[in-house]
């Protein structure tokens, strides 16, 4: 990976996780997070949205993380 490339991979039953240098900026604008790596819900059960907060697991979210193709 380059040093300004980004990537995001969708975990299988589990988070997005945004790897390479990244600013995630919230409705208002404000910064929420900077930095090189974060990993946002993808369950929705997140009590610290859109960050995860492991309740993935708890909640026993599933997807495989292959995506669909329409």
């Amino acid at each position: 990976m380059s040093e300004s490339e980004v990537t995001i991979t969708v975990l299988a039953d589990g988070p997005l996780e945004v790897a390479g240098p990244c600013t995630i900026n919230a409705a208002d604008g404000s910064t929420l997070k900077t930095g090189d790596k974060a990993y946002l819900c993808r369950c929705g059960h997140s009590a610290n949205k859109p960050f995860c907060d492991g309740s993935h697991k708890r909640e026993g979210f599933s997807d495989p993380g292959l995506g669909k193709q329409d």
